[in-house]
C-alpha cells in the first residue's frame, strides 16, 4: 500500500501546479538508510542551494545540494564526541549567504560536563571547522540549542539552562561578535509571564533576528500553563527587557508535550507557529504580532479540526519576502502526513489551501524559501532516510529590491587571508577601500579593466570592516568580517 501511494503520490506530483501554485519536483532522498534520518533541519548558501542537518545515532550529520545531488553526508561533531538528539529534538542550522552554524548539544544531555557546541563553515558547508564551545557555564545543565544570525552574519545562539538539579529552567542567549569564535556570557531571554514562572523544559525554541530585534521564542510554564511567548531584545540579543505572549490559549497540562515554536519576521511583524490542545484536540496554530505595538495576537489555527484528524504537531515556518509557508506533520484516518499551507502574500495567508507533501511513516519535517523556490525535508521512517522535495512559485515582492547595476558580492566573508569580489554589471575601473568601522581606511587598490579582483587581508585584524566600492557606473559598500 506504502508504494502504491508514493507512486499515485509523486505522479500527481508532476502536473504543472499544486493547488497552492507551486509547481512542485519529485521528492528525493538526501541519503542512503544507513545515514539516519531524524530530526532534518534546512538552510540555504549564498546561492540558494539547499543544506540539510540531521541527526543520527549520537552524530549530527551534514549534506549540501552541490547542483545536481546531495554531498555524502560529513560528521559536524568530533568522532570522539556523541550528540543529543532525538525525533523531536536535536542540532540546528543557520546560514548567512555561505557562512553556516551548526550548534550541538553533547551527550548525555544531564551532566553538567556536557556541554552546547558550534560549528562554523565559510565555504557554504564544504569544511567545518573544529567546534567552539557556546555554554560558558560551571555548575549547570544545558540542552535544546538554536542558532539565527545577525544581519552581519554573525551567530546568536539560544539555549535551555538549568541548575545543576535539573531546576530553575529557562532559556538564555549568547552572542559572538567575531563570527563564533567566542561567544558573550549568556543572558536570561525568559520568564515573562510571571516572576515565579518557568519554561517548559522539555519543549525547544527558536531564535528570530532582524537588525537590532532579537525574538527568543519558548513554551512556558506558568503553573502549568504552557503558552508560547517571545523574549524580547532591542540591542542585538545582549539582554532582554520585555516579553509578550503570543499565544493566550492557556493550555493547561501537567506533562510536557515536548514540542516547541517557531517564527519569521516579515517588516514589522513576528509571524510564529506552534502546536497546542487548548481545544482539546492537537492543532497547528500561527499569529502575526506587530514588532512595534508590542502586543501579542491571538493565535489562529492552521485548518481547524476536520474529519478524521487526530493530531498535529511540530510546525516548522518560513519566508521569502512577503510569501509565507508553514510546515507541519498530521494524522489524518490514521496516516501520517507531511503538510504545507503557502501564501506569496503573508497577509492572506490563512485564506491559502494546504498542499500534501508525503503520506505515510512521517515525523517532522522543516522549510525554507529563497528565490522564489520553496525548499522541504522530512523524516521518513518508512524508508529511513531523510527525504527532500522542491518546488518553485511566482508572485513573490522582495521586502528589499536588489539594484543590478550596484550588485556585487564578497568572498569569502568573512574572510582570512584573501577576500575577491564579483560583480553582476561590466566595469572599466574600480576603486576599492577597506575601512574599519571609525572611518579610518586601512588598505586601498585600484584595478583596470573588466576582472573580479582580489585583495590581501593578512595585515588586517580580526573585526568587522566596511568595504567601499567606486566605479563609473556605482558606489555601493558592504560590510566584511576578517577572521584569524
Amino acid at each position: 500500500m506504502r508504494v502504491l501511494l508514493c507512486a499515485l503520490f509523486f505522479f500527481m506530483s508532476q502536473t504543472v501546479f499544486s493547488q497552492s501554485n507551486i509547481s512542485w519536483n519529485m521528492a528525493m532522498s538526501v541519503a542512503s538508510s544507513s545515514s539516519g534520518n531524524n530530526h532534518p533541519r534546512i538552510a540555504t548558501d549564498a546561492n540558494g542551494n539547499p543544506l540539510v542537518l540531521w541527526w543520527h545515532a549520537s552524530r549530527a550529520m551534514f549534506s549540501r545540494w552541490n547542483g545536481t545531488t546531495f554531498t555524502a553526508p560529513v560528521l559536524i561533531n568530533p568522532a570522539s564526541m556523541t550528540v543529543a538528539g532525538a525525533g523531536w529534538m536535536g542540532p540546528d542550522i543557520a546560514a548567512h549567504g555561505d557562512t553556516v552554524y551548526v550548534v550541538f548539544k553533547q551527550s548525555p544531555e544531564g551532566s553538567d560536563s556536557s556541554h552546547i557546541f558550534c560549528a562554523r563553515s565559510f565555504d557554504g558547508g564544504q569544511t567545518f571547522n573544529t567546534p567552539v564551545r557556546v555554554d560558558n557555564i560551571a555548575d549547570s545543565i544545558s540542552r535544546f540549542p538554536t542558532v539565527t544570525t545577525d544581519d552581519s552574519g554573525n551567530p546568536i545562539i539560544g539555549f535551555m539552562k538549568f541548575n545543576s538539579s535539573f531546576l530553575e529552567s529557562r532559556w538564555v542567549v549568547a552572542r559572538s561578535s567575531d563570527f563564533g569564535n567566542t561567544f558573550s556570557i549568556d543572558t536570561k531571554a525568559s520568564g515573562w509571564s510571571s516572576p515565579t514562572s518557568v519554561i517548559c523544559d522539555c519543549c525547544p525554541g527558536a531564535l528570530v533576528s532582524t537588525a537590532n530585534t532579537v525574538a527568543m521564542l519558548y513554551r512556558d510554564n506558568n503553573s502549568d500553563i504552557r503558552d508560547i511567548w517571545a523574549g524580547m531584545s532591542y540591542d542585538g540579543g545582549n539582554s532582554f527587557v520585555s516579553g509578550m505572549d503570543i499565544d493566550q490559549s492557556s493550555w493547561v497540562i501537567n506533562a510536557c508535550p515536548a514540542t516547541g515554536p517557531d517564527g519569521i519576521v516579515i517588516g514589522d511583524t513576528l509571524y510564529s507557529t506552534y502546536m497546542s490542545a487548548a481545544s482539546g484536540n492537537s492543532l497547528v496554530y500561527w499569529s502575526a504580532t506587530s514588532l512595534s505595538a508590542m502586543n501579542g495576537s491571538q493565535g489562529l489555527e492552521l485548518t481547524g479540526n476536520f474529519a478524521g484528524l487526530t493530531q498535529q504537531n511540530y510546525p516548522r515556518i518560513a519566508s521569502d519576502g512577503t510569501a509565507l509557508a508553514v510546515v507541519w506533520k498530521q494524522r489524518v484516518n490514521g496516516t501520517d502526513q507531511c503538510m504545507l499551507r503557502f501564501s506569496p502574500e503573508a497577509t492572506s495567508f490563512n485564506a491559502s489551501t494546504p498542499d500534501t507533501i508525503d503520506q505515510a511513516d512521517v515525523t517532522n519535517a522543516d522549510v525554507a524559501m529563497v528565490n522564489g523556490n520553496i525548499y522541504i525535508v522530512w523524516q521518513d521512517d518508512m524508508s529511513g532516510t531523510v527525504q527532500f522535495r522542491s518546488g518553485s512559485y511566482s508572485g513573490t515582492t522582495n521586502v528589499q529590491e536588489t539594484n543590478l547595476i550596484e550588485s556585487f558580492s564578497v568572498y569569502p566573508n568573512p574572510a582570512e587571508n584573501t577576500v575577491q569580489f564579483h560583480f553582476v554589471t561590466q566595469h572599466e575601473s574600480l576603486d576599492i577601500r577597506i575601512l574599519d568601522l571609525s572611518g579610518k581606511e586601512m588598505l586601498k587598490r585600484e584595478f583596470v579593466g573588466n576582472e573580479n579582483p582580489e585583495m590581501d587581508t593578512r595585515d588586517l585584524a580580526s573585526g568587522m570592516y566596511l568595504v567601499q566600492m567606486r566605479s563609473e557606473k556605482f558606489e555601493s559598500t558592504k560590510k566584511l568580517g576578517i577572521v584569524k
